[in-house]
């Protein structure tokens, strides 16, 4: 049976209970510190909404109940935070959790695999920069090979690299001597007797140094990544779910973001429609504008405005933002969706 994306997640999303909140107070100075206070409170619960209220840099309470946009606003502001802890290395949007000795003590990989699993279910986005090679493990997924790009030692991925390029046995062997602690620190030093054996002894290097080193803080990275079911989707659905957590190339484009918002029109014929059509032909160019980068702003900035997202989340937009027409409102404004 063909199952989607959005499908998946809405089934993750079954057991949330609409009639109680967790409450998160949050200063976009610190979305850190303030997510961090709002996930380890005593009454939080991921099977519950989330309540998000902003405060400004005076600490005064932005008006406004959260409908959805502030919600999903401080999950793409946390996981935009998150990619630069200490408990991930790696090159940008190609990260993998490394061992850190006080994030151990603070419980931060289970915090981040909750906060990660909480942001998809809830409606927001997906982290978009861990390293392939960690998703494929977290799903049980056989083909783990890591490249020596992730690599962002200098001195280790320089003596890697050296080994990759020994042209002869003799050229090897030297090689791995000279490296030898690095190796033995590994368990991957051994005699070889072709030349050919370096690309195993890099590939077990990398092995150990992106899973096997980190393997405990991984585990404890899957406990949190277990909430609301999440880790079990992704075992099971690795090939939908796996782009959530991963970098993609491809941006938002103009013509998907013009889909996306529905205009209200007036019935056709009508002087109002026609404005309207003129309107929304100028909302078209300057959607174009955005994404050829002639605008002040880009196409993300346009739906973060509206949504409080730079890009389409996993569960899909519920509803879908609207355009509305007023004769009084010169410029654009959001205004939030009825509560039913």
């Amino acid at each position: 049976m063909h199952i989607t994306l959005p499908e998946i997640v809405a089934n993750l999303s079954l057991p949330i209970d609409h009639k109680r909140v967790s409450r998160f107070n949050i200063s976009r100075a610190n979305v850190w510190e303030g997510a961090v206070r709002g996930f380890r409170r005593s009454s939080y619960s991921e099977n519950c909404d989330m309540l998000v209220r902003f405060t400004d840099d005076a600490g005064v309470y932005e008006e406004g109940i959260d409908t959805g946009g502030p919600r999903r606003e401080f999950l793409t502001l946390l996981m935009k935070h998150l990619k630069d802890r200490p408990i991930f290395d790696g090159p940008e949007g190609h990260r993998f959790l490394v061992y850190n000795a006080n994030a151990v003590r603070e419980d931060e990989y289970f915090l981040a695999g909750k906060m990660i699993a909480v942001s998809v279910v809830h409606g927001g986005p997906g982290p978009h920069f861990l390293s392939e090679d960690l998703v494929q493990y977290l799903a049980g997924q056989p083909s783990v090979k890591p490249t020596v790009n992730l690599i962002t030692d200098e001195e280790i991925g320089k003596a890697l690299r050296e080994i990759e390029n020994a042209a002869t046995l003799d050229a090897l062997q030297e090689c791995i001597m000279r490296h030898s602690t690095m190796l033995q620190t590994a368990g991957c030093l051994r005699h070889v007797a072709a030349v050919d054996e370096k690309t195993e002894i890099v590939a077990d290097y990398l092995q150990w140094y992106i899973i096997d080193r980190n393997s405990s803080v991984i585990d404890r990275f899957k406990d949190g990544l277990s909430a609301l079911q999440f880790l079990t989707a992704l075992q099971q659905h690795h090939t939908l779910l796996t782009p959530v957590l991963c970098h993609c190339e491809k941006r938002l484009t103009a013509f998907e973001l013009e889909r996306l918002f529905k205009p209200q029109l007036s019935p056709s014929g009508s002087n109002r429609r026609l404005k309207e059509s003129q309107t929304l032909a100028c909302w078209a160019d300057y959607l174009l504008d955005c994404e050829e980068g002639e605008a002040a702003v880009s196409v993300e900035d346009i739906l973060m405005f509206a949504t409080g997202l730079t890009s389409l989340p996993p569960s899909g937009l519920e509803p879908l933002p609207q355009i509305e027409f007023l004769d009084d409102v010169p410029l654009p404004m959001i205004r939030d969706p009825d509560p039913e």
